[in-house]
């Protein structure tokens, strides 16, 4: 198969969203037909997480694998343009585990959700993910990540 051209792939890459994606509206769609109630993106906090619940001091992040760098079966590094990508990738990953802390420094609660969770041979159901995120948000643990049950791991701040 013959490698896109620099023009091909930055229109390829300009229609990736950073919000609204697939996973997150699955999740966004599940957690309201439980009459759950959150806001979107909400800028004034740390890494503008994807849902936000203000009365339970906790947010949810809907992360891309690739994107975010999370160690699963999605996550691949790219063969081309190694050294931008490793630069990219490294600096969300800084920058996601900085804003969890400050998150947490401000009493917010954190739950990532990685895209691997839903997708691929270890894929959970929407139903047991949103089961999920509604068993943390009714518990006081602070910070906890929902990933395939192959690649499950407690999450570590660099």
């Amino acid at each position: 198969m013959p490698l896109a051209t620099d023009s091909q792939r930055s229109e390829l890459m300009s229609r990736i969203k950073g919000a609204h994606t697939k996973p997150e509206m699955l999740l966004r769609r599940a957690l309201h037909a439980r009459n759950l109630r959150y806001r979107l993106h909400v800028r004034s906090l740390p890494g503008r997480p994807d849902l936000v619940f203000r009365s339970r001091r906790a947010v949810i992040f809907v992360n891309g694998c690739f994107w975010h760098g999370h160690a699963c079966h999605l996550f691949q590094w790219p063969k081309s343009n190694v050294p931008f990508w490793r630069g990219k990738i490294t600096r969300n990953k800084e920058r996601d585990d900085q804003n969890i802390r400050r998150l947490l420094a401000d009493g917010w609660r954190v739950l990532t959700l990685w895209e691997c969770a839903l997708r691929g041979p270890n894929g959970r159901s929407i139903d047991e993910i949103s089961s999920d995120c509604i068993a943390w948000l009714n518990s006081s643990i602070a910070t906890s990540e929902l990933t395939s049950t192959k690649y499950k791991r407690k999450r570590r701040l660099r």
